[in-house]
């Protein structure tokens, strides 16, 4: 099923926010690091974008350590937004949630007049994207960074091969059932990896290796790129838009 019909389905929305984000391995870990880098970036952060935004999660985690900072929200799914919507109702300054969809350069006429951020943030959300939308998506959101600011993207990423992608389900399985069952669910871990199996949105899943979206980073002009965080196939992962430097006069 294509990404722009899957998303927009309010059942698979439901599904994923009220079910599948609770049970991402490491998920609460991620976000912290996420966090964690871009306050080691050293920049104050005043306002960020949250991109692919979802149920807000990000904003969220953001909104958590800074406190003050306007957020902005970008995503194409109606469903989403209004998850996002809910959970940042209490925000303030309000959160600022636009729609725009990140397949198409378009997406930036309805953001570039909140830019420059501070820091772009992204979660599971541009690994739907082909590899050269993905590519050209990075350098957009270079543009949009102020000089200083920090890119941090949690993403699911492309296994080496066939070993590497079953482990990586079988530890996604392990965690949604662990967390089904805390939930007090009875599904037993079959029946949970039936249902991993056959999701309506892994078709819409198009996954590119983490080396290889680092090294794009790197030929946009990103400084300090690296993985800060992995488990399997998913990943975190960003990188710095440098400050200029200073010329110096000549005598």
């Amino acid at each position: 099923m294509r990404r722009d019909v899957v998303w927009k389905d309010p059942e698979v929305v439901a599904a994923f926010v009220h079910e599948t984000r609770g049970g991402v391995p490491y998920g609460a870990d991620q976000l912290a690091m996420m966090v964690r880098v871009i306050a080691a970036g050293g920049r104050p952060v005043g306002r960020f974008l949250d991109v692919g935004c979802g149920s807000g999660v990000v904003t969220a985690a953001l909104l958590a350590r800074f406190p003050e900072a306007q957020a902005v929200l970008v995503d194409f799914s109606d469903a989403m937004l209004a998850a996002a919507r809910d959970a940042l109702a209490g925000s303030d300054p309000p959160a600022v949630l636009i729609a725009g969809d990140l397949a198409d350069a378009t997406w930036l006429d309805v953001v570039r007049a909140q830019a420059p951020f501070d820091a772009i943030a992204s979660s599971y959300a541009i690994h739907h994207l082909t590899d050269a939308r993905k590519r050209a998506l990075y350098g957009e959101l270079y543009g949009l960074l102020a000089a200083g600011g920090t890119f941090v993207n949690v993403e699911h990423v492309a296994s080496a091969g066939a070993w590497g992608e079953a482990l990586s389900d079988a530890v996604m399985v392990d965690s949604l059932h662990a967390d089904q069952r805390s939930r007090g669910g009875a599904a037993t871990r079959d029946e949970v990896a039936a249902r991993f199996a056959t999701r309506p949105d892994k078709a819409a899943n198009i996954l590119a290796p983490l080396e290889t979206q680092c090294a794009w980073l790197r030929d946009i002009g990103f400084t300090d790129v690296d993985c800060f965080f992995k488990v399997a196939e998913l990943a975190v992962f960003g990188g710095r838009k440098p400050e200029p430097q200073p010329r110096i006069a000549r005598m």
